[in-house]
């Protein structure tokens, strides 16, 4: 089994659930007492958010490079960035290390394409509605995506932030993203993409008419089936 590196604490809710699943699917496709091979790195979110809201990606990319490389030479053997919003800087990091890096929304385009669909909603911080690197990569893969409008936007965001970075799981957001997910699914989306790590622990296939794909889950899949495939 190779040892996965996770860079996280962005938020450190998210990085909980990594490291929780990671473990999880490990003991259950290998039995036993099994768990995973992880080391975690964990920044300080508020010095990740200070860079996000004034624009400085450079800086931000920098700071998550550094840290790459930390667990690299601490015996990381593949790499996930454990959030969704910094795989706007994937290059610095990729290009700071010389370990597999593996990028949150190609492991969840594969799944969408699976599923057999072409149209599906985003949901992220506004970094990741709003901008070019996660739309366009998803795009790469053939798949046309959707973003809530402007006001709904700025819902989604707020949630994040405010609320689930916090550890906050309000009754009250669930209604509304369910809202916006209907809207969403209206306009012709077949499928939802929580595109943040926190999203998910909000909202759940239950809260949605189309399928949905958490992104979380689905990096972490995608990582421990890199751990375990046989090395040559």
């Amino acid at each position: 089994m190779r040892r996965i590196g996770m860079l996280g604490g962005m938020s450190w809710e998210s990085t909980a659930e990594y490291y929780r699943l990671a473990n999880e699917i490990v003991r259950d496709r290998l039995g036993g007492v099994h768990s995973a091979l992880v080391l975690v790195d964990s920044v300080d979110f508020a010095d990740i958010e200070a860079l996000q809201s004034s624009g400085d990606w450079a800086s931000a990319g920098a700071v998550l490079a550094e840290r790459a490389q930390v667990l690299e030479n601490a015996g990381a053997e593949i790499l996930v960035l454990c959030t969704n919003t910094m795989h706007k800087v994937i290059g610095a990091v990729e290009r700071a290390v010389t370990i597999p890096v593996i990028h949150i929304a190609d492991s969840t385009a594969e799944q969408v394409r699976a599923a057999g669909l072409g149209s599906v909603a985003l949901l992220g911080t506004a970094f990741t509605m709003e901008q070019d690197f996660y739309r366009e990569r998803l795009a790469e893969h053939g798949i046309d995506v959707k973003i809530p409008d402007a006001a709904d936007r700025a819902i989604v965001h707020r949630v994040i932030y405010d609320e689930l970075v916090r550890g906050i799981v309000s009754d009250g957001s669930r209604a509304e993203y369910r809202r916006i997910i209907r809207s969403l699914v209206d306009d012709g989306a077949e499928g939802v993409i929580l595109g943040c790590t926190e999203i998910e622990l909000l909202v759940t296939q239950a809260d949605s008419p189309v399928p949905v794909f958490p992104t979380t889950r689905i990096h972490v899949e995608a990582a421990v089936a890199r751990a375990l495939a046989p090395q040559p």
